[in-house]
């Protein structure tokens, strides 16, 4: 029983994770639009990706869908790593990288424990 609740605090940690990078994007897009304006990334694409972290975020956060939503959330997490942090000479990117793969990792396994 103390295991459920372990897993719905772990849950939830992460898909507040998501929640509030999309709200950050919104409320003060200019750094965001920055870097992805450095990555050759249309910068139209940032409120989609907010609205998406908030939604996915959400929707894993109260269980609802959740293989969808850490399916999502997984894909989501490589496509970052390989755009964004792919300079492994710095050593903050080569981190970020490694983190991305980590959460993707983490969001792979609630996808697939949540098909049982």
């Amino acid at each position: 029983m103390a295991g459920h609740w372990v897993a719905i605090a772990g849950r939830a940690v992460l898909a507040l994770l998501f929640i509030l990078a999309g709200v950050t994007k919104l409320v003060g897009p200019k750094p965001f639009r920055e870097h992805m304006q450095a990555e050759h990334v249309p910068t139209v694409f940032l409120i989609p990706v907010a609205l998406f972290e908030i939604a996915a975020g959400t929707t894993l956060l109260f269980g609802w869908m959740p293989m969808l939503a850490a399916g999502a959330l997984s894909l989501f997490c490589v496509a970052t790593a390989i755009v964004f942090h792919r300079n492994f000479a710095v050593r903050a990117e080569r981190t970020a990288f490694t983190k991305d793969l980590a959460l993707a990792g983490a969001l792979a396994f609630i996808a697939a424990v949540s098909l049982a």
